[in-house]
């Protein structure tokens, strides 16, 4: 059976954990990280090495780093939906999961939430947080051009494209923060709520973490 490791309220794991969901994948999930402890642990780090969460192993196979795994799971499992054995049309879908890695995640679970949501309120660097607020207004309306006419970001059909930048999207939502007009971003996002994947393993609570810097 499959295994994974990692909290439940861990982006990263939640990205994971919804397309597990969306393969309806038979799996196992065991708590690590955060409260839960367990990454410095000697049967943890030979998983792993750098002692972070998420990690899977499938029948002996393990795979550590949130988007190798969504990669693997995609290949593996989803029969051409997710990962398309064309190179151009896996390199369209690729490309999406790459920019948010590098722009729209650091931008906004560094910049937006970590600095403002999870830092109390009288440690706040207001400057910071103001100028990646703008930053990821920048990248919704990227986003918003490139969802015109489209359902997802690469279509009319939900892609690994739509994962790591889709996942963000609840928190994004459910700040309170200043956020610019992005209808086709908005449009996407309802679509998103209406997967039952999504609901249930991205759109958790995550009051606890507010003005908390320690997990």
């Amino acid at each position: 059976m499959l295994k994974v490791w990692g909290r439940r309220n861990s982006l990263n794991v939640q990205k994971v954990m919804w397309l597990i969901g969306e393969l309806g994948l038979t799996h196992e999930h065991i708590d690590a990280g955060g409260a839960f402890g367990g990454l410095d642990t000697p049967g943890f780090l030979a998983m792993n090495p750098h002692g972070r969460v998420p990690v899977i192993e499938d029948g002996g196979i393990v795979v550590w780093e949130s988007h190798a795994i969504l990669r693997y799971l995609a290949a593996r499992y989803s029969d051409g939906r997710f990962w398309r054995d064309d190179p151009a049309a896996r390199a369209q879908s690729d490309q999406w999961i790459e920019w948010a890695q590098t722009a729209l995640l650091p931008d906004f679970l560094g910049g937006i939430f970590w600095a403002f949501y999870r830092t109390p309120e009288a440690q706040r660097n207001l400057p910071l947080i103001e100028r990646n607020v703008a930053l990821c207004a920048q990248h919704m309306r990227m986003l918003d051009r490139q969802l015109t006419g489209k359902s997802y970001l690469c279509g009319e059909a939900i892609t690994l494209a739509d994962i790591p930048a889709g996942t963000a999207l609840f928190r994004y939502f459910e700040l309170e923060i200043e956020r610019p007009e992005v209808p086709n971003v908005e449009a996407w996002y309802r679509r998103l709520c209406e997967r039952s994947a999504y609901r249930q393993h991205v759109m958790l609570p995550f009051g606890d973490m507010k003005g908390r810097l320690s997990f």
